[in-house]
């Protein structure tokens, strides 16, 4: 007679989570103005945590901590730490070069913003900073950054047409393209479909939930639907302040924090 296996048998032991990076009672400030207040957040590998709040509640500023963006502004400063694991690098320490933190942690924009190169040349700009790879090296990245992207089908053939005549949902994949490349760690999206239509939106959609497989990914999205779709984790953020994290499940069904249900509910913000 066949063994039945019993429910215990049919368990799926769940991978342990394991974190990626880590903001430590950190804090940020415009000049005077400490618009992040000593938030401490989990980012766990190969997962997509959404970073949700109403606007000017410090999502954006939060996420490009991540890569040292706010660097390239005069009158700003960081407390605290924004640990990168495997190797407990803090991202803030001012020893470690802002370069090398933006290889490891990729950006993409609100907008599409390709730079006035070919397609090809786009995808390359980060493999050419670090100048010591090969054409053979440099061609193939490119093309499996492309393809990572989805975008290789669609552009094989005119990879040194300008970029800017791409449509906006096919430079946005570009641009996710161009951070993967360098073979980054952590991708950073600042409400990256605001400006795509439903189609394109759903594309870059898609494409988030592949990526996880590959890279960690931090997304900041005005949508709350869309949080709920791509998103394993999800943070709420009021001026400058963590009110609640946890699995986006949670967050949405049984909010712990009467601030975070008045919000996700619209009864706020």
């Amino acid at each position: 007679m066949q063994h039945m296996p019993t429910s215990l048998e049919n368990e799926v032991q769940e991978t342990p989570l394991s974190l990626k990076a880590e903001a430590k009672d950190f804090s940020f400030y415009y000049g005077d103005f400490k618009a992040i207040k000593s938030v401490s957040l989990p980012i766990y590998e190969k997962k997509v945590t959404a970073l949700i709040g109403p606007s000017g509640c410090g999502k954006s500023t939060l996420l490009r901590s991540f890569n040292r963006m706010h660097d390239l502004y005069p009158n700003t400063h960081y407390q605290g730490n924004i640990d990168f694991y495997p190797d407990a690098t803090n991202l803030l320490d001012p020893k470690v070069d802002p370069i090398e933190v933006r290889m490891r942690v990729g950006m993409v924009f609100q907008k599409p913003n390709p730079f006035p190169k070919s397609i090809f040349e786009n995808v390359a700009y980060g493999l050419r900073l670090r100048k010591d790879k090969s054409k053979s090296y440099i061609e193939g990245r490119v093309e499996q950054a492309l393809k990572d992207a989805a975008l290789w089908d669609e552009v094989k053939d005119r990879l040194h047409n300008q970029a800017t005549a791409l449509s906006g949902g096919q430079q946005q994949r570009l641009c996710i393209a161009r951070c993967l490349a360098t073979d980054p760690e952590l991708l950073l999206f600042d409400e990256p479909t605001s400006a795509l239509d439903p189609i394109a939106t759903a594309s870059i959609e898609d494409l988030i939930h592949q990526l996880k497989e590959k890279v960690t990914i931090l997304i900041v999205t005005h949508n709350m639907y869309q949080a709920t779709r791509v998103s394993d984790f999800t943070a709420y953020m009021f001026m400058g302040e963590l009110v609640e994290f946890g699995e986006t499940t949670q967050i949405f069904n049984t909010p712990q924090r009467a601030e975070t249900e008045a919000y996700i509910t619209g009864r706020f913000g």
